[in-house]
């Protein structure tokens, strides 16, 4: 897909973006191509951009997006397309405060390609709606998920008074956010996950799994990772952050996308892929919980079988309602 035909959409099919809306699109140095491609498509629906650049390497742990607190507040919509996520962040939560909307669509590739050439933006938002609202209802009066997979993943999150939400690209509401990710996600109470998890899909920004491996949790945090080639690499890079607050699992989503493909090559559409779930870790504010911490990345796991309350929302992968093979789980 041509760049400027993926601009296109999320301008247009996303955003919803009218004359005279003020849209800030925060970029970092690498990203300039993208840059020109948002600018051309606001300003072709009569929009308003303002392109703001920051240094990709600061983004993660969010400094430089706080300092914009008070500059973002005064968008209509705000497009944030670094390489790194920063949905989670206060000045995210400031921005919304003030009536502003949010789009997450971290612009990193393991390849070099462009997100918005990728084929994963043509999934229509409301396909993905009703896909997800009928899980979402389920998770906002359950307590209790427990994920089963065949290759050995029993994993139990406590959701207890949390509140789910849907993505789908698509803005609808002053003061809400969305994100490029098409899944249902919630934030579990931190210190509560507990089991196994075997990881056979992506490691977010590390790109896929070469060979499953096991993750173990202990009251909300991870407590062991196997020592595999991959296991290292996901060691090396909780490591990297220098803070213990990302080894907690902050967040539990489920992939809506039917286009996207769990190929490692962007993060952002491994954890929309339709038939995963993927935990977060680390910062989890404008998801809905209370913990903060040095960034925010999630691991994707594929085919889950998924319990709310003891009862299947979704089967080796299948969401209930679309299969009615849902008998003896």
């Amino acid at each position: 897909m041509d760049i400027n035909q993926g601009a296109k959409i999320v301008v247009k099919d996303w955003l919803h973006a009218k004359e005279g809306d003020k849209i800030y699109f925060i970029t970092d140095e690498t990203k300039r191509r993208e840059a020109k491609a948002f600018e051309k498509a606001a300003i072709e629906v009569g929009a308003i951009p303002t392109m703001i650049e920051l240094l990709s390497h600061e983004v993660q742990e969010g400094h430089c997006i706080e300092k914009l607190r008070h500059v973002l507040g005064e968008a209509d919509a705000i497009v944030g397309a670094t390489n790194f996520s920063f949905i989670t962040t206060d000045a995210v939560n400031y921005a919304l405060s003030k009536g502003a909307q949010f789009l997450s669509m971290p612009m990193s590739t393991n390849d070099g390609s462009s997100l918005l050439e990728q084929e994963f933006l043509k999934m229509n938002p409301d396909e993905a709606t009703r896909m997800g609202m009928p899980m979402l209802w389920k998770l906002r009066k359950g307590k209790t998920i427990r994920v089963i997979t065949e290759l050995g993943t029993d994993l139990t999150f406590d959701i207890k008074d949390r509140l789910p939400g849907i993505f789908h690209g698509s803005l609808w509401e002053p003061g809400k956010c969305s994100s490029s990710s098409f899944e249902v996600y919630i934030p579990p109470i931190e210190y509560r996950t507990n089991g196994t998890l075997v990881l056979d899909g992506s490691m977010g920004y590390i790109g896929l799994v070469k060979k499953p491996f096991k993750i173990t949790f202990k009251n909300g945090y991870v407590d062991s990772i196997e020592e595999t080639e991959d296991g290292k690499r996901l060691k090396e890079y909780f490591e990297s952050f220098n803070d213990y607050e990302m080894y907690c699992a902050s967040e539990f989503g489920i992939g809506l996308n039917k286009v996207s493909k769990c190929q490692g090559i962007s993060y952002i559409e491994d954890e929309s892929a339709y038939g995963t779930f993927h935990i977060g870790f680390g910062r989890n504010l404008a998801l809905g919980g209370s913990h903060n911490a040095a960034g925010h990345f999630d691991l994707v796991t594929h085919n889950p079988t998924i319990l709310v309350d003891g009862k299947p929302i979704m089967k080796n992968g299948v969401a209930k309602g679309i299969t009615k093979d849902f008998e003896g789980i």
